[in-house]
């Protein structure tokens, strides 16, 4: 979940091939009303969004039983401290931007269990 547009579609453009469902949202709160609605196997989260931001999201959802399983990757153009911080939280990993979408598609592979992608 990202609140850039063209990002997000490269993203999804990019992991097309591992045949998943995406759903996005622009801004922390829809985040994470979309995380507890339809409970994503994954979630790839950005730290900064508007409304409230990845990490508050990533916190709340580590505090709800229905929802605190699910593995989180951040990604964003933020590092240093911020890393240090996402692994604290007990994410899965931390992307920083520009992202390797090699290693993005091989870490979505792996936490999904899913064959490797073919190119």
């Amino acid at each position: 979940m990202d609140d850039e547009g063209d990002f997000i579609e490269l993203v999804k453009f990019r992991l097309g091939n591992l045949a998943c469902e995406f759903l996005t949202a622009n801004d922390g709160v829809h985040a994470l009303s979309q995380a507890r609605q339809y409970k994503p196997d994954l979630i790839l989260l950005d730290i900064l969004l508007p409304d409230l931001d990845g990490l508050s999201v990533c916190e709340i959802l580590h505090r709800q039983p229905a929802t605190k399983k699910i593995p989180v990757i951040f990604m964003s153009a933020l590092s240093g401290d911020v890393t240090k911080r996402t692994a604290a939280m007990h994410a899965e990993d931390f992307f920083t931007k520009p992202l390797d979408l090699d290693r993005l598609e091989k870490r979505v592979s792996e936490l999904l269990h899913l064959a490797p992608a073919k190119n």
